[in-house]
Formats: C-alpha cells, sequence, structure tokens
C-alpha cells in the first residue's frame, strides 16, 4: 500500500504527502516493532523518502501541537497538517483523530483505502498503471497483488478486481 501511495505521489502527482522528523521517526518505530523490518532497511526507507520528495518535509510546525484537540499522542500529526494547511490526514488509526478535534481546520482524517479511491475515481488508468508496476516489479500478476493489498484494503482491492474482471 505505501508503494502505491508513493507512486502516486511522483510526478505526474496526484497528491503531495507531507510529513515531519516526527511521523517519519514513528514510521521506523512501525516499521522495525511491528512489521519486523531490519534497521537498516527502515534506515534506508527514511532515506529515499527525504531524498526523493523534499518538499513533503514540514518543520516549525511544533508551536501548533497545544492547539490540538486530538488524542495526545497523534497531536504532533495534526499540528503538522495544521502547519502546512493540509486537506486531511492519512490514517488508520481514525480513533485518534474525530472530527470535532479536526473541523475548525477543515481538515478530515481519512482512512488510506478510502483515499485510494477516490484517487482510482480521479485517474483510473494511473493507479492502474502504477498497480501493474508494482506488481510486475514482484513478479505477480496484478490481480494476485489485489489480493494481497485485500488484508487491509479491502473495499479497494474489490473495487479494482471488479474493474479488471469488467
Amino acid at each position: 500500500m505505501a508503494n502505491l501511495l508513493l507512486l502516486l505521489a511522483e510526478k505526474p502527482r496526484l497528491y503531495l504527502p507531507v510529513w515531519s522528523d516526527e511521523i517519519l521517526a514513528e514510521t521506523g518505530r512501525t516499521q522495525v516493532g511491528k512489521l519486523g523490518w531490519e534497521d537498516r532497511l527502515a534506515d534506508r526507507f527514511q532515506s529515499q523518502l527525504r531524498s526523493q520528495f523534499p518538499e513533503s518535509m514540514v518543520i516549525d510546525y511544533e508551536y501548533r501541537v497545544v492547539d490540538c484537540g486530538n488524542d495526545p499522542k497523534d497531536r504532533h500529526v495534526l499540528a503538522c497538517a495544521i502547519h502546512c494547511r493540509a486537506e486531511l490526514v492519512l490514517t488508520f488509526n481514525l480513533r485518534d483523530f474525530k472530527e470535532e478535534a479536526l473541523a475548525a481546520w477543515r481538515i478530515k482524517a481519512v482512512h488510506p483505502q478510502d483515499y485510494l479511491l477516490t484517487l482510482f475515481e480521479l485517474e483510473p488508468l494511473l493507479v492502474m498503471n502504477q498497480l501493474g508496476a508494482i506488481s510486475q516489479k514482484r513478479g505477480m500478476l496484478v490481480e494476485d497483488h489485489l489480493i494481497d493489498l485485500g488484508r487491509f484494503l479491502p473495499s479497494f482491492a474489490s473495487r479494482l478486481l471488479d474493474e479488471l474482471e469488467s
């Protein structure tokens, strides 16, 4: 899923991702601690993000943390989004980004599955081409890759599988 989102952020980009050092550090801890990545792989991922998307790095947002009313452990994420005037926070963890905490900033918390479905509706050929590129690199059929994605993104995978069948 991250591969697809990042490919869709490359030119011609469908969106510009934003993050901070703190968000990237949290991502690295998750990759190593929960997903079982080796440290060097997580470090390489971080390095690639920084070099491929230098415009995505947000700095000097910390003053906004005190203005945030979402879950305390994720206030840095909302502060980053507020500072750079993002329209949404992309997260699997919707419960820590309640609508009432985001509304004043005109920011929405969106599940990656829903965002990918929106991107597919906007640019179906680009999404399918990028999925095809990922599948080919992994030596698998697009359908098999979508079945794998279905474990985490069932509606997205189902929608694209239906599209392939029609």
